[in-house]
């Protein structure tokens, strides 16, 4: 596995919850369309397990206070997405704050 130092690692969990972002549009875009729930499915959830193989390969190394702070801010995002995921599957009503987007998701 080649060697990954901090920046790289704060630019992949940046890709990665830029990839949660797009699949949180597309939940938005598509609410109450029963047709596409298929196709939000698949892309919500290959967005998540995108997220979490960037996140699996951050090493040790790289894991430095601000890379961890990143990191927690995406898996909350990616706890998020999830959610609404599994409501969608369920069928269930969303609420009102699906709607509200969590912009950068503050950092803890």
């Amino acid at each position: 596995m080649p060697e990954i130092s901090p920046g790289t690692a704060l630019r992949n969990l940046q890709q990665a919850q830029s990839g949660l972002k797009k699949a949180r549009q597309v939940l938005r875009q598509f609410k109450g369309d029963a047709e596409a729930t298929p196709k939000v499915l698949k892309t919500g959830w290959d967005s998540l397990a995108q997220a979490h193989r960037l996140l699996a390969a951050i090493p040790l190394d790289a894991a430095t206070e601000p890379v961890m702070t990143k990191q927690l801010a995406v898996e909350r995002y990616c706890t998020a997405l999830l959610v609404r995921l599994r409501r969608l599957l369920r069928n269930e009503p969303t609420g009102a704050d699906d709607d509200a987007d969590e912009g950068d998701v503050e950092e803890v």
